[in-house]
């Protein structure tokens, strides 16, 4: 594969992510966003072990615990950045959660350089404070927690995939992830599962989130150097604000479209040298 082919991959998949993200965000009215992170777990839960089969037998007490820390880390990412999703636009909750990764980024670097980037994101948090718009602090609040679930979850990541082979630690955490929010579903908002609507759409959801990016990163991957990746990933609050526009109809005010460039430049000079982890 060449690289303008693995780059046109990763960028099918960040697309496919964030519409997925606006597809979500219709189904609210008619289902709790706890409900929709549910079914798009459960859907790539069940498209993973169909299609990795993993090896179960003969791991050990440190490999299941990795797997279901790395599920925790993705369950908890996927139902915070949900519940933002349902108080503010789609483009500021991937904005505010992208401050995990940058985060990871820069602490994970000994440039000193790394301090510009930091100021730069910081600068584009400032701008959206001085207007708000429909932002909301428990809008604010669950970004943020998506936010530190996605650092957790690149750090667990990396010793899943280095004691479980392939996709096999990715099948096993995208199963523990459904199975933890389970009970809240099923328990709270059971009877938000007969509507056939909910159920259809929120099967695309875990297409279009979840199935298409994370396959298009992985072959991806193959090619292009984890630098690269990581400066595409950063793309992601821009990408989610056009989603949220074109599916939602959610507007952005300029000094909100100048503080998510702003973030987005920071994340890709901070992450350009260190690479991401799949998107929420």
């Amino acid at each position: 594969m060449t690289v303008k082919s693995a780059v046109l991959l990763v960028l099918t998949g960040i697309v496919s992510v964030q519409f997925g993200a606006g597809v979500a965000k219709s189904l609210f009215d008619d289902a709790d966003p706890t409900t929709i992170a549910w079914l798009r777990l459960s859907v790539s839960a069940l498209v993973m072990l169909a299609w990795t089969r993993p090896r179960l037998r003969g791991r050990s007490r440190r490999d299941w615990q990795l797997a279901i820390g790395f599920g925790a880390a993705l369950g908890l990412m996927n139902w915070s950045i949900y519940q933002s999703f349902a108080r503010i636009p789609l483009g500021m909750a991937v904005m505010v959660e992208f401050a995990g990764p940058l985060t990871l980024a820069v602490v994970g670097s000994r440039r000193a350089r790394d301090l510009l980037w930091v100021l730069l994101a910081g600068i584009g948090v400032l701008l959206l404070g001085l207007e708000p718009g429909s932002l909301t602090l428990a809008g604010v609040g669950f970004a943020l927690l998506a936010g530190a679930a996605w650092a957790a979850y690149i750090l667990l990541s990396r010793g899943t995939g280095a004691r479980w082979p392939g996709l096999d630690g990715l099948a096993v955490a995208s199963t523990a992830a459904a199975l933890l929010l389970t009970p809240l579903t099923l328990g709270r908002y059971g009877d938000q599962l007969g509507q056939p609507r909910v159920l259809a759409l929120g099967a695309v959801v875990g297409v279009l989130s979840s199935v298409i990016p994370y396959s298009c990163e992985l072959v991806a991957l193959r090619t292009l150097r984890p630098a690269v990746f990581g400066i595409l990933m950063s793309l992601e609050p821009g990408v989610a604000a056009l989603a949220g526009l074109a599916v939602l109809g959610e507007t952005l005010g300029v000094l909100q479209w100048v503080a998510l460039l702003c973030v987005v430049a920071a994340s890709v000079g901070a992450t350009r040298d260190w690479g991401a982890a799949p998107s929420a």
